[in-house]
């Protein structure tokens, strides 16, 4: 289970090269003495239930933790976790967790620099399907296996960004497809899991739930659109049976978890004297709402914290609708003000006001009743994540592929209230923030670095905005038709124009303060 704090970075002893441990399981003991949670039970005697394509750090901050204290419990000893990977960068944890027994040390980062540090036992086994396919698809249709679940990144689901389809055409599935006709072994997520379920359909096993972990809207019902699309190209009879009896659980999912750096393995070293290949670190704050859809069994989820219901998309709404359109409504402002960490531009009280007006006024009347959720708390609690030093997240990330997110996190909120009368003011404003950014330089004249697949497009379309103010939010692909609506467009040109004419910390302060733009 999780350890006491352990204290600040600069309050830990500097342990030299020959006081290092390594990661694994014989020397468990040796790092408890040194304040570090450990695996109390016996790993030996977890046998496998889940396996979980894409580990990464999110994974293993998230679901990976629950299963290990589920284990820890005594109740969840036959969910062992094994990992899977198949794309080439997939070797590096592959070897990193091998050299360590599948172990790996989990470091919670605090807003006041304590820590708290603990090795997670959950994950027994890794699998790198190039290496052996079949080993592979023998494991997935083991009737121990009852879970397969997934956190393959957006990206992943191969969903054109467009249509919303599946993309058939996608070379790798394309001769996935052909080489299951053939009688082949697959390389591809969809190909493992659509062979699998068919040998397990044909052998008379039941089928294993999927489960998405990625952090997109409706996870599950993606995940069935697009693992049912494939199994249709394949065989159109094994699709209907999946469609029948194979759960594809939604789940929102919520713990800010950045990349490991080598500062990160260098503190670990420092402070607790541990050799770790791929250490994770997360904030302290952990959600997971998971639709209570199971075809063959799950863990007990709930008794380690999870919110187990029957429909997460009240819970989904909440959080793209404060959090992540929160972290909308900070990054372009932020950045065009010059910031560039999160922690920065929330040292800024009038951002921190301007925010909390968002979620207040605008975020918060869009929402359907959330059952068991202190609403009031939850927004103190983004406040506090947003301001946290010691995750030390980048503004430009939060901008990222903004094109992917205003679209699904912000334009909704703003639809719902123009339509029940609620205020649009703040979100119009952060609609401008984008288009103002877009225009591809800071307030100091720098170059701004977009990242997005229509960049190009969008800086073209955003440049012409001195001629037509209203150019950018004539996109309809992204915004729909608000540019027709006279009180978005109303509050869109105000804050458009002061950004031009009185800069980003200005426009920030005058909302914040509710004065005119």
């Amino acid at each position: 289970m999780m350890a006491d704090s352990t204290g600040s970075a600069h309050e830990g002893r500097a342990h030299r090269d020959s006081d290092m441990l390594s990661l694994r399981g014989s020397n468990l003991d040796r790092i408890a003495a040194r304040g570090v949670s450990v695996p109390d039970y016996d790993r030996s005697a977890v046998t496998p239930g889940i396996v979980h394509f894409g580990v990464g750090g999110f994974h293993r901050a998230h679901m990976a933790m629950v299963l290990d204290d589920l284990i820890a419990a005594g109740r969840a000893g036959d969910w062992g976790i094994v990992g899977a990977g198949l794309l080439p960068h997939d070797v590096r944890m592959r070897d990193a967790l091998a050299g360590q027994d599948h172990l790996y040390s989990l470091t919670l980062k605090h807003p006041d620099g304590t820590r708290e540090r603990r090795v997670i036992g959950s994950i027994i086994d890794y699998r790198y399907g190039p290496d052996d396919p079949q080993g592979l698809i023998d494991l997935l249709g083991d009737p121990r296996i009852r879970i397969v679940s997934l956190t393959v990144t957006e990206g992943g689901y191969n969903v054109n960004p467009v249509t919303g389809e599946f993309i058939s055409e996608e070379p790798m599935v394309a001769a996935d497809v052909a080489a299951l006709a053939a009688g082949e072994l697959p390389s591809t997520v969809f190909g493992y899991v659509i062979e699998a379920l068919r040998r397990r359909r044909d052998a008379g096993v039941p089928p294993f739930t999927v489960q998405s972990c990625d952090n997109i809207s409706e996870n599950g019902h993606v995940a069935k659109r697009m693992f049912g699309a494939f199994a249709r190209l394949v065989d159109p009879e094994l699709a209907d049976w999946i469609d029948a009896h194979v759960a594809f659980p939604n789940a929102m999912v919520d713990r800010i978890t950045p990349a490991t750096t080598d500062e990160d393995r260098a503190e670990l070293r420092e402070d607790v004297g541990l050799q770790d290949a791929w250490p994770v670190v997360a904030e302290p704050f952990f959600q997971w709402v998971l639709e209570d859809m199971f075809t063959s069994g799950r863990p007990p989820y709930e008794l380690a914290g999870v919110q187990v219901v029957e429909d997460v998309r009240p819970y989904e709404h909440m959080k793209l609708r404060l959090l992540n359109s929160g972290h909308q409504g900070l990054a372009y402002f932020g950045l065009l003000a010059g910031y560039t960490y999160a922690h920065e531009a929330m040292e800024n009280p009038d951002i921190v006001s301007y925010l909390r007006r968002y979620m207040d006024e605008e975020g918060t009347p869009s929402l359907e009743p959330l059952p068991g959720i202190d609403l009031d708390g939850y927004k103190d609690s983004l406040i506090e994540r947003f301001s946290n030093p010691e995750i030390r997240d980048t503004l430009a990330r939060l901008g990222a592929e903004s094109s992917d997110r205003i679209p699904k996190w912000l334009v909704p909120v703003i639809v719902d209230n123009l339509s029940s009368g609620a205020p649009v003011e703040v979100a119009a404003a952060i609609c401008a923030s984008w288009a103002r950014y877009a225009e591809g330089r800071d307030e100091q004249g720098a170059a701004l670095h977009i990242v997005d697949r229509y960049a190009e497009e969008l800086q073209r379309v955003a440049q012409s905005q001195a001629a037509d103010p209203l150019a950018f939010v004539r996109q309809v692909q992204f915004f729909g038709p608000l540019a027709d609506d006279p009180r978005f467009t109303s509050a869109y040109l105000a804050a458009l124009g002061s950004l031009h004419a009185r800069g980003a910390k200005e426009t920030v302060r005058r909302l914040a303060a509710h004065e005119e733009l």
